[in-house]
């Protein structure tokens, strides 16, 4: 991964060292990645780091999820195909230190479009680069598309790594495995060579079941240290929370769901600072 940063106490980064990029993904839908997205952005920013969530995914959930509308020509469809410039895309939220560059439906035809053209898994990538070096945001977290397309594999081809979340089921390893192998060889190609899995994180996690601890601790066999320590819980309120467009934090912040991923948040500002 790119240098990060030495952390002081309470992990404050130092506004001088490059944005980090990190895209949230799993080809699986269904499995907390979006709700990984926006709440881990939302906790990072309340920790005080300048956080870009960019949405990539064309059902836009990650836009409704922190309370902004689709709205047509609002998402990177078009800069993506070499039109107009990503900075002029972000938009502010109600919450401070969180930005966004919003979703809609138009995303859809991305994957078509960029095959077409030359260098496709790169066009992200050109595009970040102007965000990045405009020193404005101390991480960038992508909301992948729940697939291995086109838009997902420009995610990590511009990523420093890949936060990966698994529900708690006997088919979490299942994709891990094809998405090593990708990453493998976007590296071997020259596409990344950072290309990596940063973190898992597991999701929907019921402590009552034996099922969902024994499927922690076989992703914790498989996986070792890149499994984060912190379980987020399957909670209503965590469910509820997009509805209302407010991250778990805003909309209950003394949840079970807003006290997971506050302490991921700390866990992943730890982890970043170790890769330094």
């Amino acid at each position: 991964m790119r240098c990060a940063l030495e952390t002081p106490p309470h992990f404050s980064f130092n506004h001088q060292v490059p944005t980090k990029v990190i895209a949230v993904a799993n080809q699986k839908g269904g499995v907390g990645k979006t709700t990984t997205a926006v709440n881990l952005a939302a906790c990072l920013a309340a920790a005080g780091q300048r956080i870009l969530l960019f949405d990539l995914d064309p059902q836009a959930n990650a836009t409704s999820g922190v309370g902004l509308e689709k709205t047509e020509g609002g998402s990177a469809y078009r800069v993506l195909l070499g039109e107009g410039n990503l900075l002029e895309k972000i938009k502010p939220t109600l919450f401070e230190r969180l930005e966004v560059i919003p979703s809609e439906v138009d995303m859809c035809a991305v994957d078509i479009e960029l095959s077409r053209m030359e260098n496709h898994l790169y066009r992200l990538a050109g595009i970040l680069k102007e965000v990045l070096d405009s020193g404005r945001f101390d991480l960038v977290l992508i909301d992948c598309p729940p697939s291995l397309g086109i838009l997902t594999l420009n995610a990590f081809a511009a990523c420093d790594g890949i936060l990966v979340p698994l529900q708690c089921e006997y088919y979490a390893l299942e994709g891990i495995s094809m998405m090593n192998r990708v990453l493998g060889q976007l590296r071997e190609a020259g596409v990344n060579p950072r290309a990596e899995i940063f973190g898992v994180v597991m999701t929907m996690f019921d402590g009552r079941t034996k099922l969902a601890n024994e499927v922690v601790s076989e992703v914790r066999n498989q996986m070792g240290e890149k499994v984060f320590e912190t379980a987020i819980p399957r909670t209503t309120r965590l469910a509820e929370a997009p509805s209302f467009g407010q991250p778990i934090i805003y909309y209950d912040k003394y949840s079970s769901g807003s006290a997971a991923y506050d302490v991921l948040a700390q866990e992943v500002l730890a982890r970043l600072a170790r890769n330094c």
